[in-house]
């Protein structure tokens, strides 16, 4: 159902994250002038997470280099941002959202509430101090205990990243796997196993197919018993086993949820008023189906996105996921959605860590990769989605 977006006269976003600021740039950008509001949870300015894992962890990037703009800007804009939020409810049938304090009237409501960090239940439970890394106040922490004895669980993007700054900051890391290999669910083994080399040659102790069974806090260290049968003592332990959606206040006002927020090819819920985009979007993808995508690009594009289709736009969402890392030497573009591919294609020199790789299922190739080759990126783009025979030699 489309509505007429020239009755819009304000609208709210909840999130103040990357695809919330995105949203509201956008707006403004296609013409809409009339009032709009971001509410964000977190005191902070609306900053960018990337180099939480890297630069900033590292001293090199301070809050003020990652804010996505000064404060100025959202004024200057007519953007009226409220932070240090908390939204207690929605009332979708008087278009109504709710904190502890005052509520604020809404014709269309954009859902960027992104998602938190994933939590170990063990690990909660112990006595150990537990660190995460999802927030600038969780990187200014974890920056402080770099140079340490970590024990990282969970061998995903952020744990392997945290473990990088470790290693570049003088830390020794122990990094518990459950599986195989680190990655090996998204990337197949044959590209999983170059980054377990790359983190095992810069020193890291990589226990794959490895669990943490008890964690307990003595004087001024944790002890850690592996499912390995060792124990090892360390000073912080980082859990990076992955991001839960912020659902909450979708689901408490009967929004379907499925892993994050249900939304269509436009990212609209099923209430015509609301919409929703980033990590906490459940988009019904045209090429993809149900996809839930957690990256910074993801973000962006969604949240321009969302804009316009609250604007009128009819157009779906189609763009692939994309994803960067950078650890140590090494850097990666990756555009698709491997998971559940049947075969790799492999090019180049996985020992000097240049090459790409392309993934298929059936006829089709789902996801692409380059490995410190920069100018495979374009080729990558125009591959995904395409068929595999048009694959290279």
């Amino acid at each position: 159902m489309s509505l007429p977006s020239n009755n819009i006269e304000q609208v709210v976003i909840l999130g103040a994250g990357l695809a919330g600021v995105s949203a509201a740039e956008e707006l403004r950008e296609a013409g809409y002038q009339r009032e709009l509001t971001l509410l964000g949870r977190e005191e902070h300015l609306p900053y960018d997470r990337p180099p939480l894992s890297k630069e900033v962890m590292l001293g090199r990037k301070t809050l003020a280099d990652t804010a996505l703009h000064p404060e100025s800007w959202y004024a200057e804009n007519g953007i009226k941002l409220l932070t240090g939020q908390e939204v207690r409810g929605l009332d979708l049938s008087a278009r109504r959202v709710h904190t502890r304090d005052w509520s604020l009237g809404y014709d269309r409501l954009v859902l960027a509430t992104g998602s938190r960090a994933r939590h170990l239940p063990m690990a909660d439970a112990s006595s150990a101090e537990v660190l995460h890394l999802r927030t600038w106040d969780d990187a200014r922490t974890l920056k402080e205990r770099l140079g340490g004895r970590l024990l990282v669980i969970g061998g995903g993007w952020i744990g392997l990243e945290v473990a990088a700054a470790a290693r570049a900051a003088g830390g020794s890391v122990v990094l518990a796997e459950a599986a195989p290999l680190p990655l090996g669910s998204v990337l197949g083994p044959e590209v999983a196993e170059v980054f377990a080399t790359l983190h095992r040659s810069h020193g890291v102790d990589l226990r794959t197919g490895t669990t943490v069974e008890h964690l307990h806090r003595n004087h001024h260290a944790t002890s850690a018993r592996l499912s390995d049968g060792t124990e090892v003592d360390v000073d912080t332990v980082v859990v990076g086993i992955g991001a839960v959606p912020n659902t909450a206040l979708a689901e408490q006002a009967g929004l379907p949820c499925s892993d994050g927020i249900d939304v269509d090819a436009r990212l609209r819920t099923p209430d015509p008023f609301v919409l929703a985009a980033g990590d906490v979007a459940n988009h019904d993808h045209p090429l993809w189906g149900r996809l839930r995508v957690e990256h910074w690009d993801n973000a962006v594009a969604q949240g321009r996105h969302v804009a316009r289709s609250l604007l009128g736009n009819e157009t779906p969402y189609t763009a692939h996921p994309y994803f960067f890392t950078d650890q140590y030497d090494l850097g990666m573009e990756y555009v698709g959605h491997a998971t559940g591919h049947d075969q790799v294609h492999l090019r180049g020199d996985l020992d000097a860590r240049v090459f790409t790789a392309f993934w298929t299922q059936g006829d089709r190739v789902v996801a692409g990769m380059h490995c410190g080759d920069w100018e495979a990126i374009g080729q990558i783009r125009d591959l995904v989605g395409g068929p595999a025979t048009a694959l290279p030699d």
